[in-house]
């Protein structure tokens, strides 16, 4: 009997992919898409363009904030932290989807058919420096860099680019998932502030940003203090 290393590792390939869909892909779907229609449904908003750029934003940076989470949460239950987790990858594919469909829509909720004013002011406004460095145009530009790095992100969240980077160039590209949480935080904040929103939405965004941030700075003080005991 002749074994055949190829077909067996695309069965074994194959099984993966069925697995993340079942166990993975199709709850954060069904999740994404529970709570972005609880929050489409009861928003005040008028329009569409805003109801659903708002039901987009909160489950995208909630995927972001978990995929932040399962390193460190490994870390603390003293468990084998792989090079790629089909967890958090997955969820971060499902936050970067996300992201790009909340600002692609945002372009047009504020400025209808004006979508440049999201970044530089109006000539009629006369401004010496016309790039927008106001609070609106700062939640503006940490938003555009953020969505511009999941989709690098999102490119390279694949077996093939991590086989054809390699381990170390790859997991240094994914590191990027760290800048691109903070920029997402200060135009979350940012947006808080512009909006006026109401206590609950300003708790789920403090909340998120403070769990990412306690859980990062306690898995790096066990990592280290494990290296130390160690030497």
């Amino acid at each position: 009997m002749h074994l055949n290393p190829i077909g067996n590792m695309s069965l074994i390939q194959q099984k993966r992919t069925q697995r993340r869909l079942l166990k993975h892909h199709l709850p954060l779907f069904a999740l994404s898409a529970a709570c972005g229609a609880a929050l489409y449904f009861t928003r005040p908003y008028p329009d569409v363009l805003s109801r659903a750029c708002f039901a987009m934003a909160y489950p995208a940076l909630a995927l972001l904030v978990f995929t932040l989470l399962v390193g460190p949460w490994k870390i603390l239950r003293k468990e084998q932290t792989p090079v790629s987790s089909d967890l958090r990858r997955d969820a971060g594919i499902w936050a970067g989807i996300l992201s790009i469909l909340h600002s692609v829509i945002g372009q047009f909720v504020h400025l209808r058919g004006r979508p440049w004013l999201y970044y530089v002011y109006d000539q009629k406004e006369h401004h010496s420096i016309p790039i927008r460095y106001d609070l609106f145009g700062l939640a503006n530009y940490t938003g555009a860099f953020s969505v511009v790095l999941a989709i690098a992100l999102l490119a390279t969240s694949n077996d093939w680019s991590l086989r054809a980077l390699g381990t170390p160039r790859w997991k240094q590209l994914q590191r990027w998932n760290y800048v691109a949480f903070a920029l997402a935080a200060v135009h979350s904040i940012a947006y808080q502030m512009i909006e006026k929103q109401r206590p609950p939405f300003v708790a789920t965004v403090v909340v998120c940003i403070g769990m990412a941030l306690w859980l990062q700075i306690a898995g790096l003080v066990s990592r280290r203090s494990r290296i130390s005991g160690r030497s």
